[in-house]
């Protein structure tokens, strides 16, 4: 069986080695690139002979999964598959598994970075610094004791509430579904509405569907105090990006943490979110740790031993 990994998954060549070397092994033929093709003929010649790919989260449309004539499964070294063409998998009868889990703590640790930033006013005192100023009107606030609203209470939201713990925060919480976790750790669970009113603090932690995309918006934002901070390590179009700058702008919220855009850096330099005020952005790298790499690395090959040999782990369709 021919299987390409069509980028980099930013691990070492010796990882990769040990990782890929149980397929040639196997009998399997082995392509790795390492590079990251955004051409799309480039793509379709890449993956025409394919019978298993393994990306990261460069999207897979359509027309490139329809060239790969061949193709039976894809492993994807990401939570989030939405970059992945869904009907056109379906249609051909391709399944595609993630690597969940693999990044949990380094994005909830990351965000509880973004947060303490933000209420700290570090990238603020930063540039102070440089141009020998002083502390004046850079008295920050205190993250212990705060009111923070988590939506989203998968394995990141529960992991970032158990963190916040250790601040004395008063954790709130919504969630499609019901979360025995959650109410373990102490999560009020209340409405959508609520949870926005309530909160110091709102971070987001849901995945991308129907359901979330612009889910918060002009009217949700304007539930938040003018006092809180938005915090958004989970998808980018969860977040309407025009509103957000214009409540920033208008100084309807405090401020806003930005790890996720609708696109993939580099992000264009006329995006709405870089003309707003008081806010934090970073280039999608919230999951970005070399123990996380290593941790996908080792999901989504364990992902592709599981399915040659007929055993399915982690599929999302």
């Amino acid at each position: 069986m021919k299987i390409v990994l069509l980028e980099p998954l930013a691990i070492s060549p010796q990882v990769l080695m040990e990782l890929s070397g149980k397929l040639v092994d196997m009998g399997h033929e082995f392509v790795f690139y390492d590079n990251v093709e955004k051409d799309t003929e480039a793509l379709k010649k890449r993956v025409e002979d394919a019978e298993l790919l393994i990306i990261a989260n460069n999207p897979l449309t359509g027309e490139v999964i329809r060239a790969a004539k061949n193709l039976k499964y894809i492993s994807v070294a990401f939570t989030g598959t939405d970059h992945v063409d869904k009907e056109a998998c379906i249609e051909r009868g391709i399944k595609v598994s993630n690597a969940q889990g693999y990044a949990t703590e380094a994005v909830a640790e990351l965000t509880i970075g973004i947060i303490v930033s933000l209420l700290r006013n570090v990238v603020k005192c930063d540039e102070v610094t440089r141009k020998e100023g002083t502390k004046a009107g850079l008295v920050g606030f205190e993250l212990n004791g705060k009111t923070v609203g988590i939506v989203g209470t998968g394995a990141i939201g529960l992991r970032t509430a158990e963190i916040l713990k250790a601040f004395n925060c008063k954790l709130l919480g919504y969630n499609r579904s019901n979360c025995e976790a959650g109410k373990a750790l102490g999560i009020e669970y209340v409405s959508l509405e609520e949870l926005l009113s309530r909160s110091h603090v709102v971070s987001l932690h849901v995945p991308l569907n129907e359901g979330t995309k612009n889910l918060i918006n002009k009217e949700k934002l304007a539930l938040m105090k003018k006092d809180a901070i938005l915090i958004n390590v989970a998808r980018g179009p969860v977040v309407n990006s025009e509103d957000l700058r214009d409540a920033l702008n208008e100084g309807l919220i405090a401020g806003a943490g930005i790890d996720v855009f609708e696109v993939e850096p580099p992000v264009p330099a006329d995006h709405p979110l870089f003309n707003a005020k008081n806010i934090l952005v970073t280039p999608h790298v919230a999951f970005a740790t070399s123990e996380s790499m290593v941790k996908r690395a080792n999901i989504v090959f364990d992902n592709v031993y599981s399915w040659l040999k007929g055993e399915e782990k982690n599929i999302v369709f």
